[in-house]
């Protein structure tokens, strides 16, 4: 069966942009094998809320216990000890193939160059009233596993907290059925000098990063992408700990323009699509031919993917051509979609690169491809999906920091400020607030 794109036109688009925003953040689904599986954990047909609910009020609770008990029935491995000692961290990295070894360090080297650029170290304001950088005390970075292995995620999410200066870092990533975390993840953590790394995966992690147990810290705020269990519990524990965002699945929108490579553009949107089944891959243009070599390449290259099963899954979804009127209206229906990653491609299209409002990432021409974004090319691969990109942007060592403010007035400020806060707290009918801003006044003086 062939693997296609659907065509639509502009307004089926814009229908398909409002149909998911009515529907807010999106639920994540399990498939019927998922489903089946946790009728058999738990004894009963539960939804994937309710089960995620269960496994972080457990490990609340109980602890180090219940991250044991969940993860020998999720996940089928014992795991006596979640902390992997460092001799295993650097045996990790020495038994890298130095080719595998050289491109985990200049990826390192290359990411934490660019998040640099970001420390803000200032006091922000007046002497008498400013807000003040303060890293966070203690960040937990979650690191899928599961289908793949993704130390690029250990080096998105660790580095800018290391660069604003974050003092203790704890990482947590599924346990192999050796116990440990996948040996790649374990090799990045001993490149960044991670001391914590814990073979904890899915909600159990979260949990534990977000409540404490008798081996987890209790940390400040959870970073990082992963499975159903994960984004649901970490919605869960919000508001305990803070979080960077609930990431849905993956999405690439491509505005293309006469000229722009089809076969190119294909790669990338089948290259988004392996990610997962529920992943969007969309192309705009307002070149008729450009669609149609989009559309046959996007075929041939689909079929040709090692992980076919899952990109003829996604298309069948999320996975659209569009021809547009021009490419003022294509950068309408992208910034109305508000894409994780838009790439620009056609030397009509590149010109657009300082125009999107709403993006996620951008990336422009025929050499800056998604992929490169997600090992090497420097921002963040953790990006806003679902539409978020209308407010948020990349996971930065912002994300890190915390601003508090600092006032301290002297009399002669405070006495020209008074008056005007006195008579909005009266007006709000908090007296005593009005009473204790007058208390500070100095008293007239008496004339002689």
């Amino acid at each position: 069966m062939t693997i296609a794109l659907r065509r639509l036109d502009t307004d089926a688009f814009r229908g398909l942009i409002k149909e998911r925003d009515r529907g807010g953040f999106a639920q994540p689904q399990l498939d019927d094998a998922a489903a089946a599986r946790l009728t058999e954990l738990f004894g009963e047909r539960v939804t994937v809320v309710d089960a995620v609910r269960r496994i972080v009020a457990d490990v609340r609770d109980r602890g180090d216990g219940a991250v044991r008990e969940w993860t020998a029935r999720l996940d089928g491995v014992d795991v006596a000890d979640t902390r992997l000692p460092r001799a295993h961290l650097r045996e990790s990295f020495e038994n890298l193939e130095p080719g595998l070894r050289n491109s985990l360090v200049a990826a390192a080297q290359r990411i934490r160059e660019f998040h640099e650029h970001q420390r803000d170290t200032g006091n922000r304001g007046t002497n008498s009233a400013y807000l003040r950088p303060e890293p966070l005390r203690r960040a937990g970075c979650y690191v899928p596993g599961g289908r793949a292995a993704y130390p690029s995620t250990l080096l998105m999410s660790v580095i800018p907290a290391q660069v604003a200066g974050v003092a203790s870092i704890a990482v947590c990533s599924p346990p192999a059925p050796s116990t440990a975390v996948h040996p790649l993840v374990s090799a990045a953590a001993e490149l960044l000098g991670v001391r914590e790394l814990h073979a904890i995966g899915g909600a159990q992690a979260i949990a534990a990063l977000a409540y404490g147990t008798e081996s987890v810290a209790r940390v400040d705020k959870v970073v990082g992408p992963g499975n159903a269990f994960v984004t649901l519990a970490k919605r869960e524990v919000f508001g305990a700990v803070g979080i960077d965002q609930l990431a849905g699945p993956t999405e690439i929108l491509v505005i293309a323009s006469t000229g722009a490579d089809a076969d190119l553009i294909a790669a990338d949107l089948v290259s988004q699509l392996e990610h997962d089944p529920l992943a969007w891959a969309i192309c705009l243009t307002d070149d008729a031919r450009v669609a149609a070599a989009v559309g046959e390449g996007f075929a041939v290259a689909a079929e040709a993917a090692a992980r076919s099963d899952v990109i003829s899954a996604a298309a069948g979804a999320h996975a659209v051509v569009v021809t547009c009127a021009s490419l003022e209206d294509a950068l309408e229906l992208s910034n109305g979609f508000a894409p994780e990653h838009l790439s620009l491609q056609g030397a009509a299209a590149e010109a657009l690169r300082d125009s999107p409002s709403t993006a996620g990432a951008v990336f422009v021409g025929a050499f800056s491809p998604v992929s490169i974004g997600d090992y090497i090319a420097g921002p963040n691969h953790t990006l806003p999906t679902q539409g978020a990109a209308r407010y948020r942007g990349p996971l930065s060592v912002q994300d890190f920091v915390r601003w508090p403010s600092v006032v301290q007035l002297d009399a002669a400020e405070f006495e020209l400020l008074a008056p005007v806060a006195g008579a909005l707290a009266d007006a709000e009918g908090l007296h005593a607030h009005g009473t204790a801003i007058r208390a500070r006044l100095r008293a007239p003086e008496v004339s002689g």
